[in-house]
């Protein structure tokens, strides 16, 4: 009865798959093993053309592609890959004419004045970066969409200074460490970014992946732009204007790419301006805005030029200072700070003081990063009843224990992480005590 099993077995007949792929909804049978008792075979499905498409995609996509990053990311990475491949087909118009007045080829010029030269315009750079960190280093991660678009825009000057620089001998040194200092602020605008872009494309924590593959992309358009800037370079060579039509061209197309890039990203943090847009329409409505509504209606230009709109002027979120200095107050502001000490409950890590129509905002030292988006958040309510005239502190604490916590629900079951509010770093915190007989 044994030998009888054991022959079955033997007899019968064994069929294995083999399957390609990360993610379960994206595989593919590469291989078909087939055991007989008298023969074995191997079937591969496919083709040859369609292995080798799959093994040089995968050096440029993440593992899992596309369920593996979220919905943005191909319309990102496309207008940033052709952004960049327009910088460095200008890059080389820009060198060109740099080592032209730097007097590459000239027998006047001497290897030691060139080397200074070139000493100053990167220890420029090398010192503009850290200034820069230290001035904004905190606020990068916050306003992730802004600084890219301004990181770009000071790539674009730093170009533009090494361009003109031949045009103006006497004043040569000042111009390209002004172009030095220029890009200097773009490669740490950039770095910090693409740190927080990268961590928002990922979705089955593959951030390294996904940084590894935005490199061999940004290695491809690099070999790219330099073979057409050289044909560019070569073609254009003893033609000046010819060369700034082609260079200023360039460049607006890689400010429109730019634009369109950021424009494409959804993201689902929040930031001052974001939650001033989502607290805005909840007060109204009831109602949370998706992602992708928000993306549309919040700023992506510079601050210098939102300013001026009407609509900016109106964003709650400017009239709220996070993280004030107490010794910084008056004597009168320090007096209602008091006030409001006194009347908050126990369990609130935060004090807000309303001062002609902006909103102050003290942090306990031991605040949590959800007690920081609570306070954040009860100032914009705040700051949103403030035109009314009513009894601030009294309808905003009336408004934060009926709705605060559905607000946060909504906002979560919306795709919005809640975890935490970016902001610049909080350096000033303080701790108040109050009578334990009260």
């Amino acid at each position: 009865m044994k030998m009888g099993k054991e022959e079955k077995e033997l007899s019968s007949t064994i069929v294995v798959e083999e399957w390609s792929g990360s993610s379960s909804t994206k595989l593919s049978r590469t291989a078909i093993l087939t055991a007989t008792p008298t023969a074995l075979s191997l079937h591969r499905s496919g083709s040859r053309f369609n292995e080798v498409r799959r093994r040089i995609l995968s050096a440029f996509v993440p593992e899992g592609f596309p369920s593996s990053v979220t919905p943005d990311y191909v319309p990102f990475q496309i207008w940033d890959s052709l952004q960049g491949l327009s910088t460095y087909i200008r890059v080389m118009l820009s060198t060109q004419a740099l080592l032209g007045a730097i007097g590459v080829g000239e027998k006047s010029a001497t290897i030691i004045g060139a080397t200074f030269q070139w000493f100053l315009r990167d220890l420029t750079g090398m010192l503009g970066g850290i200034l820069f960190t230290c001035y904004q280093g905190s606020n990068l991660d916050s306003n992730a969409k802004m600084w890219r678009l301004v990181a770009d825009l000071m790539n674009d000057i730093g170009m533009l200074m090494d361009l003109i620089s031949p045009l103006f001998p006497s004043a040569f040194v000042v111009i390209v460490c002004l172009g030095s200092l220029s890009r200097s602020f773009t490669g740490v605008a950039i770095g910090a970014t693409r740190a927080a872009l990268t961590q928002h494309f990922s979705l089955q924590n593959n951030a390294a992946d996904i940084s590894a593959k935005e490199g061999s992309q940004e290695t491809m358009a690099t070999m790219i732009g330099m073979v057409f800037g050289m044909l560019l370079a070569h073609i254009t060579m003893g033609h000046p204007i010819v060369i700034w039509f082609c260079f200023l061209a360039l460049t607006m197309f890689h400010m429109y790419a730019n634009y369109r890039a950021v424009r494409c990203l959804c993201l689902t943090t929040l930031n001052g301006e974001r939650a001033s847009i989502l607290l805005q329409h909840f007060m109204e409505t009831g109602q949370v805005l998706s992602p992708q509504r928000v993306s549309r209606m919040e700023h992506v230009l510079p601050f210098w030029t939102s300013s001026w709109s009407l609509e900016a002027a109106k964003s709650l979120h400017k009239r709220v200072h996070l993280g004030v200095r107490v010794s910084s107050l008056d004597h009168s502001e320090m007096r209602d700070l008091l006030g409001s000490a006194k009347s908050y409950r126990k369990e609130v890590k935060y004090l807000l003081m309303e001062r002609k129509t902006i909103i102050s905002v003290v942090i306990h030292k031991h605040s949590t990063a959800a007690d920081i988006l609570q306070s954040f958040v009860h100032a914009l309510v705040m700051a949103n009843l403030v035109d009314r005239k009513l009894l601030l502190h009294a309808e905003s604490d009336l408004w934060m224990d009926k709705h605060y916590e559905v607000f946060i629900a909504k906002l979560q079951s919306a795709g919005w992480k809640t975890e935490r509010l970016l902001c610049p770093s909080i350096i000033w915190t303080a701790n108040w005590v109050r009578d334990p007989f009260e």
